[in-house]
């Protein structure tokens, strides 16, 4: 059973922990898990409902399916985690030794730094990820530079005027970028204007540009225009529908399918 700090705030993040954990829960086994009343839980529902988080359903709830608002990194790190790193190895397969690489500060992207890390070759990696950088300490052969600017806590990441200045003077031999939605216009979206322009910044000096994004991301939508799918190499999984297949081919996005039974 989760501990509550008796703070409301605390109890929303213990309530949204356990609807990823455990998927659809009744009111009673959320109420269990946080050691409140029916009564409180319900009114806690009520506002994560309100911002977007949750999706109210007869005698419980479950994590919102086409939420834009931004959930704890640490919670979407594990969503969606196998196709993560299947997506995350055909990735990895793309590398070149002693290449210039860019990794944004996506989840999907995190998974590819963490097989880096263990499988190290000769790179310089560019990040703006925090918590991507950090995977990369005492790591031998690797080069690792972490953007500076404005801190997002909500993506653990650098953004901004100083971050897109320095990405002037620097050119990548390969962009790996994850993405908040995939809409049915064919565009890449981010649910933050400055993650948005900075991240057409990363494309605009890339020569060899990859989206990581896994099948849950399409037909999703968040606010801010990044760039049509078609501008780079396209890496998902191997669930993505028929009809978002047809599509892709449509718009003319090279894509490479990854099989979550590949072994790592």
């Amino acid at each position: 059973m989760y501990q509550s700090g008796g703070l409301k705030t605390d109890r929303l993040d213990l309530i949204r922990s356990h609807l990823y954990a455990n998927g659809f829960s009744t009111i009673q086994d959320i109420a269990d898990a946080v050691g409140a009343s029916l009564a409180t839980i319900r009114r806690d529902l009520q506002v994560l409902q309100e911002s977007g988080a949750i999706d109210r359903v007869h005698g419980g709830a479950r994590i919102a399916d086409g939420s834009s608002v931004e959930l704890a990194f640490q919670e979407r790190e594990k969503r969606q985690l196998s196709a993560k790193r299947a997506i995350a190895n055909v990735a990895y397969e793309q590398l070149a030794p002693r290449s210039a690489i860019f990794l944004d500060a996506g989840t999907t992207v995190l998974q590819l730094a963490k097989l880096i890390r263990i499988n190290a070759m000769p790179l310089r990696i560019f990040t703006n990820g925090l918590i991507v950088a950090q995977e990369f300490m005492n790591v031998p052969n690797l080069e690792v530079v972490l953007l500076g600017g404005q801190l997002r806590s909500e993506n653990a990441s650098f953004v901004g005027p100083h971050a897109e200045a320095m990405l002037e003077t620097i050119w990548f031999d390969q962009l790996f970028l994850g993405a908040s939605a995939v809409s049915n216009d064919g565009a890449i979206y981010s649910v933050d204007s400055a993650e948005a322009s900075l991240n057409r910044k990363m494309l605009a000096r890339s020569a060899d540009r990859f989206v990581l994004a896994d099948s849950s991301k399409f037909g999703m939508h968040a606010t801010h225009k990044v760039a049509l799918l078609s501008s780079a190499k396209l890496i998902t999984d191997a669930e993505l529908s028929n009809d978002w297949r047809a599509m892709l081919t449509e718009f003319a996005v090279e894509t490479l399918f990854a099989d979550q039974g590949a072994k790592s």
